[in-house]
C-alpha cells in the first residue's frame, strides 16, 4: 500500500459523523452547479441578514474552518498535535476590508497569533495577507507604476510599518511569519516589499516568508533573481511554494484587459513548474521551505529530494502544509512518518469568512481529480469502518 493509501491514519481523528459530513460535502462540491447556486443563495442569505449562520457553520464552516476565534481553534488545534502529531497554523480569514480601523484590526489579530504561536508548540507559524494591512489599490497602482498621490504615499508609509512591525515581533518571539500571496496586478509592490523585509530580518535565518504561485509561469524567475540577491546581500530566502488559488480570476482578467495571461498554459506545466521550485530551493542550503500543497507526486517528490540531500525529515527549514478539512491523507500520514506538517485553519466570523470558503469550493470544483480522490478515500474509510 502506497503512503497516502492509508484511511485508517488519514482519518483516525473523524468520528462516524464527521466522515459522514465530509463525504456529504465534498459530494457537493464535485457539482459545478451546486457550488454555483450554493454560493449565490449563501450570499443572498447573508446580504439579507436571514439567519442562516447557524447552518453554514455546522456544515461547512465547521469542516473547512477551526472556529470563530482563535481561543474557539485550540480543542481542535489540540487534538491534531498530541493524537495526530499535525501542528497548525492559525489564519485569519477575514478577506475585503478596505479602511485603516481594519488594517490596524488584522495587525492586532497578527501580533496575537504571533505571540499564540510563541506559547503553544503545536503552532510553529503566524501568517497574514498583505490585503489585510492596507488597500488593495495601493498596491495595485505601485505595481502598474502608477504615481501614489500625497494621501496615499501616506497610507503606503503605515502598510510597510505594519509589515515592519509584525516581522520585529516574529524575530523576537522566533516565530516564521508566513506572507500570502495574492492577485498578480498587485503582487509585485508587495513582494518588492518583502523581499526587503527578508534582507533585514533573515540574517540568521528565514523568519520572513514570501509566498511563490508556481501557476504563475514567471515565479521561477523571480525565485533565481532572488537567490542571487540573497547570495550577493547574506541573508535566507523562506517561501511557501503553492501552485495558486485565484486561477479563473487570472485568466478573466488577462483576456478581458488584453495582456498574456500570467498563468501556466495547462495543469501540467503549473505541475511542472511546482516540481522545479522545490528541487531549486532544496538544492540551496540558505533556504527554507513551506511546501503547501495538495498533490500527492509533488509530496513524494519533496520526500525523495530531502533524501537525496540529507535532510532530516524534523529539519525546521522543510514543512508540508495542508488546508484544514482537506488532504488528511497526505497530513497524518507524512506526519506519522516523522515530517514537519503543519495544517492551514482558517479563523474568523462566520459572514466574514465566506469568501474564503466560496473559494474553495470553487478550487476544489475546478480539480475534479482531487475531490473523486477524497470521496474516495473517504467511502474506503467508511468501509473498513463497517468491516
Amino acid at each position: 500500500m502506497k503512503l497516502f493509501d492509508n484511511t485508517e491514519t488519514a482519518f483516525k481523528l473523524k468520528s462516524d459523523s464527521e466522515l459522514e459530513r465530509a463525504y456529504f460535502l465534498f459530494r457537493m462540491i464535485q457539482s459545478q452547479p451546486m457550488v454555483r447556486i450554493g454560493t449565490a443563495v449563501t450570499n443572498f442569505a447573508l446580504k439579507a441578514h436571514l439567519p442562516v449562520e447557524g447552518l453554514i457553520r455546522s456544515t461547512v464552516f465547521d469542516h473547512f474552518c477551526g472556529g470563530v476565534t482563535e481561543e474557539d481553534c485550540l480543542p481542535n488545534i489540540e487534538k491534531m498535535y498530541d493524537k495526530g502529531n499535525v501542528y497548525s497554523v492559525l489564519d485569519y480569514s477575514v478577506e475585503g476590508k478596505e479602511d485603516e480601523a481594519q488594517f490596524e484590526d488584522a495587525l492586532n489579530m497578527t501580533l496575537k497569533t504571533i505571540n499564540f504561536a510563541e506559547e503553544k508548540n503545536a503552532i510553529p507559524y503566524a501568517v497574514f495577507k498583505p490585503t489585510g494591512f492596507g488597500r488593495f489599490l495601493i498596491y495595485q497602482k505601485l505595481t502598474e507604476g502608477e504615481e501614489l498621490s500625497a494621501d496615499e504615499k501616506s497610507e503606503w508609509d503605515r502598510i510597510i510599518a505594519r509589515f515592519h512591525k509584525v516581522c520585529k515581533a516574529a524575530v523576537e518571539k522566533d516565530v516564521p511569519l508566513l506572507i500570502d500571496a495574492e492577485e498578480s496586478w498587485m503582487q509585485d509592490a508587495a513582494d518588492r516589499l518583502i523581499d526587503e523585509l527578508m534582507e533585514t530580518y533573515n540574517k540568521d535565518k528565514a523568519i520572513v516568508f514570501n509566498t511563490l504561485q508556481m501557476y504563475r509561469h514567471d515565479r521561477m524567475d523571480y525565485l533565481k533573481k532572488l537567490h542571487v540577491k540573497a547570495q550577493e546581500k547574506g541573508f535566507h530566502i523562506g517561501m511557501k511554494v503553492v501552485r495558486g488559488a485565484y486561477m479563473e480570476k487570472e485568466r478573466e482578467r488577462a483576456a478581458e484587459k488584453g495582456y498574456k495571461s500570467p498563468i501556466c498554459v495547462d495543469k501540467q506545466a503549473t505541475d511542472d513548474n511546482y516540481n522545479a521550485a522545490i528541487s531549486y530551493m532544496m538544492e540551496h542550503k540558505n533556504m527554507a521551505i513551506f511546501a503547501g500543497t495538495h498533490n500527492e507526486e509533488s509530496s513524494y517528490l519533496l520526500m525523495d529530494l530531502a533524501k537525496k540531500y540529507n535532510i532530516a525529515t524534523t529539519d525546521k527549514r522543510m514543512w508540508f502544509g495542508q488546508l484544514y478539512g482537506m488532504s488528511d491523507h497526505i497530513s497524518f500520514n507524512l506526519a506519522k512518518e516523522g515530517y514537519n506538517v503543519a495544517k492551514y485553519v482558517p479563523f474568523g466570523p462566520v459572514r466574514d469568512v465566506m469568501p474564503y470558503l466560496i473559494r474553495r469550493a470553487e478550487e476544489n470544483t475546478s480539480v475534479a481529480g482531487q475531490t473523486s480522490r477524497e470521496l474516495n478515500l473517504i467511502k474506503t474509510e467508511k468501509e473498513r469502518r463497517k468491516l
